[in-house]
Parts: structure tokens; C-alpha cells; sequence
């Protein structure tokens, strides 16, 4: 095992099932990795982004997505409310017409986890929100490249 925070290429050897094998290298193809590693190496992150999103103090960035009736009465003012009580973590807007009726607005977040969960929770619960998501992944410093 190499010592945190040093640099360079870890090397180490996995055994897996025979079929979990030929799983990984026909996904390895068909997303377009040039090896194994590469693919093993981005599953690692995404694994280590999730497990640090479950830590309360952990600084995150992601998305609030939210589709609504923008004809539901209330429902855009109360967004806008809940927005502007959290604009230090929510650091840009995107709001589009899907048709006549539904709109979707993506907020990009960035702050520590536990708050950002409680800010998506309180969108997505709002009152005329007909489906809501948070998305997290790092802001990329405590990621190896």
C-alpha cells in the first residue's frame, strides 16, 4: 500500500468471478476505456464521491434538479423563497420551459452535504414539484486525477 498523499501508479491484483470478469471487460468496451484500469479507476471515484456525499461535513457540488407546473399556484414563488434563503450554496440557476405548463430548473450547488441534502428535501417536498433530484459529486480537489 503507498503512503497517503504520494503520487504516482498504485498497482495491485483483484480476483474476480469468471463472469463478473467478462462483465467488466464488455463494459470497459462499450463505454470506451482504453483498459481495465481506467474503468476500474473511475468506478473507484464515483464509489468514494457517493460514500463522501453520506458525510455531513464533507464540501460537495452537484445539482438540484426540479420539474414543476409553473401554473401550480405558489410554486415558483415558494422555490424562488427557498433559493434566496440559500444562495451562499446554490451558485447558479437554470430555468427552462418544457411546454406550456412544466418547467424544469436545474441549481448548481456547491457547500458542505448535510445542508445541501436538507436545501434538495425542502425543493423537492415544495408544494407543486412533480419530481426532484439531487445529484452530487466533488468539487475535484480530494479526487486523484
Amino acid at each position: 500500500m503507498r503512503a497517503k498523499g504520494t503520487k504516482g501508479v498504485a498497482r495491485f491484483s483483484i480476483s474476480l468471478p469468471g463472469e463478473l470478469a467478462e462483465q467488466l471487460d464488455r463494459m470497459t468496451r462499450e463505454k470506451g476505456y482504453d483498459n481495465r484500469s481506467l474503468a476500474i479507476g473511475d468506478m473507484i471515484r464515483a464509489h468514494l464521491v457517493e460514500h463522501r456525499q453520506r458525510l455531513g461535513d464533507e464540501e460537495i457540488a452537484g445539482t438540484i434538479t426540479l420539474l414543476y407546473d409553473h401554473h401550480q399556484r405558489h410554486v415558483q414563488t415558494a422555490l424562488t423563497d427557498i433559493q434566496h434563503d440559500h444562495h451562499t450554496v446554490i451558485i447558479a440557476t437554470l430555468h427552462v420551459h418544457l411546454d406550456h405548463h412544466n418547467c424544469m430548473e436545474v441549481l448548481a450547488v456547491r457547500g458542505k452535504a448535510a445542508p445541501i441534502k436538507r436545501i434538495a428535501d425542502e425543493l423537492i417536498a415544495a408544494k407543486g414539484v412533480k419530481h426532484g433530484k439531487l445529484t452530487v459529486t466533488s468539487t475535484g480537489k480530494d479526487l486523484p486525477g
